[in-house]
């Protein structure tokens, strides 16, 4: 019986991908906190997974008509938003640093999470092939 992985992994191959690309958009606006004009970039991450499970084969499902849809928000996966600024600056830059370190702590410490639940999967995987 053959393994398919879509299924072994469900939508955490999808968030390790999308976690990698937030977190160079993140890099790099922490590089330009002192870039005149630059304007900061994030990613709807809850919108681009939702894209992400609703155009691959790990499909969320609800199983009755009053759970919450997961429609996508129109966004395709990985398409940058500006990030809105919590306070003006003189030259024009919206990086705020101190929210981008957070931020990037935040994505790094759920991209490990990602990775063990993935490495779980893949121990299960390979107990079950060696019938353990």
């Amino acid at each position: 019986m053959p393994i398919n992985f879509e299924t072994a992994f469900g939508i955490h191959q999808h968030t390790l991908a999308l976690r990698a690309r937030r977190a160079e958009v993140l890099a790099a606006n922490m590089v330009n906190a002192d870039t005149p004009n630059y304007k900061a970039r994030d990613y709807d991450f809850d919108a681009a997974l939702k894209q992400a499970a609703a155009t691959g084969a790990a499909k969320i499902k609800s199983t009755h008509s009053r759970h919450i849809q997961t429609t996508p928000a129109g966004l395709a996966p990985g398409e940058l938003l500006y990030r809105t600024p919590l306070h003006a600056s003189l030259d024009g830059n919206t990086v705020d640093s101190q929210k981008e370190q957070v931020e990037f702590s935040q994505n790094a410490a759920q991209y490990q999470a990602s990775i063990r639940f993935l490495t779980g999967r893949v121990k299960g995987l390979l107990s079950a092939i060696r019938g353990d």
